[in-house]
């Protein structure tokens, strides 16, 4: 090694002193600030969009891990990586894209018996009644293409949560462990197969890839969101990390179909994603859905939203089985690094040891989480396309920054129960936007 790459090797070894960063890993990751194996390593090649040092500190994380590293895996185990989907690979939400297509093509069946109950079992009385008014039950699929005032309530129902009257729609669940609004759209696919449902997903994904960048259409008599662009950085960051040797695996909080579609894009298959899955019957999928650790499938109570995220990458992706997958894993057996966008994903990026990619949208207690960077391996970037700006007021991380079980705000405490402190929004801006498809 030649003087100037000795140099530059232990001055990032003094930063990491001073920095006070914790373990033997980040002492590692610090280390490669010279990439003295570069030449045996696959390397990220966009570089636009990427914020700060986080572009190389993520090489250094690939460097560090990956087949050419000196913390590879041994015994032929791959490490692990973890993204979430929506807003966080993509621009926008393939979930919305495909509900809004169903309505859009009149494709979402009339529920069993005319029962709106039968479709999610946290649907309130009222809003069963509203639905059940608004679209009658008098054919197979309900015609929502022509018919307004029905599209109109199925869609202020799963956007909003509430009735057009702005009436609750759903109540009595576990905040941590579901989103019933997001498990809606998998439960209003029943009645279709997985290829049908494919099919529908990625009629949506060519509408919305082909339109332009701040589009809109029209659903119901609401205009919506209508196109979705890939991240080009997030492309990259995956094709990379699978050059390496990673384990690379999308978990959506979007119907695991749909996000099979949408991943094959960026060389993400089947086998390597995980959404919210239906039970089946006779080939078609139910209103009912599979479940994780103690929840059985059809008691409907667990998607991967929040603690179900991991329990699902503990139970699919680590072979964790029973109440054990709800649990944190000892660390050498969780995820190198994890990428996300939103509280939903805020359990599987603590999860994870070497490195964590926060997208900045603004949310509470990831971003109290990501700005406090505890333990020096959270990576905060403005969004790649359209970014938020700076939150004029802190994050209210000390009071009401937590979601509760019930819902309910609390403060975001650390893993000793000790108070995060307010933090302020110092990560924002306006990087090169990108057009990929």
């Amino acid at each position: 090694m030649n003087l100037k790459r000795r140099c530059t090797a232990a001055a990032a070894v003094l930063a990491v002193a001073g920095a006070g960063l914790l373990g033997v890993q980040a002492t590692a990751e610090a280390t490669q600030d010279a990439r003295p194996k570069a030449e045996k390593c696959p390397t990220l090649t966009v570089s636009a969009g990427w914020y700060g040092k986080n572009r190389a500190r993520l090489q250094r994380m690939i460097d560090t891990y990956g087949h050419c590293g000196p913390q590879r895996h041994k015994g032929g185990t791959k490490p692990v990586a973890t993204f979430d989907w929506d807003n966080t690979v993509i621009k926008n939400d393939i979930g919305d894209a495909t509900m809004f297509w169903l309505l859009r093509n009149g494709k979402i069946r009339t529920p069993e018996r005319g029962d709106w109950h039968t479709t999610s079992r946290y649907l309130t009385t009222t809003a069963a009644k509203t639905l059940a008014q608004a679209c009658p039950a008098t054919r197979a699929t309900l015609p929502t293409h022509r018919d307004t005032a029905c599209a109109d309530e199925i869609l202020s129902v799963y956007t909003e949560g509430a009735t057009t009257s702005g009436e609750a729609a759903f109540a009595g669940f576990d905040h941590r462990r579901m989103e019933p609004q997001y498990a809606w759209l998998a439960q209003l696919t029943r009645g279709w197969s997985t290829r049908q449902v494919q099919q529908f997903a990625a009629a949506a994904r060519k509408e919305n890839l082909a339109a332009p960048v701040g589009a809109e259409q029209k659903v119901g008599s609401h205009r919506v969101t209508g196109w979705v662009r890939y991240y080009d950085q997030q492309r990259d960051l995956i094709r990379t990390l699978k050059k390496a040797g990673f384990d690379v695996h999308i978990v959506s909080a979007s119907p695991e179909p749909v996000a099979e579609v949408w991943g094959r894009a960026v060389g993400i298959d089947a086998r390597h994603t995980l959404g919210i899955r239906n039970v089946t019957a006779r080939g078609k999928l139910t209103a009912h859905l599979k479940g994780c650790g103690t929840v059985r499938d059809g008691d409907d109570s667990m998607i991967t939203y929040i603690e179900g995220k991991r329990c699902w990458i503990n139970k699919e992706i680590l072979g964790v089985r029973g109440a054990a997958a709800e649990k944190v894993q000892p660390a050498a057996k969780r995820q190198v690094f994890a990428a996300g966008d939103s509280d939903t994903d805020i359990s599987f990026l603590r999860d994870a040891t070497g490195l964590r990619l926060v997208l900045n949208r603004n949310k509470n207690e990831l971003m109290c989480r990501a700005y406090e960077n505890g333990d020096g391996r959270w990576l905060v970037n403005p969004m790649f396309i359209e970014p938020k700006g700076r939150k004029a007021e802190p994050y209210p991380c000390a009071s009401t920054g937590y979601t509760e079980r019930d819902g309910g705000q609390g403060p975001v405490r650390r893993t000793d129960g000790s108070v995060i402190p307010d933090q302020r929004d110092t990560v924002y801006g306006t990087p090169t936007a990108s057009s990929g498809s």
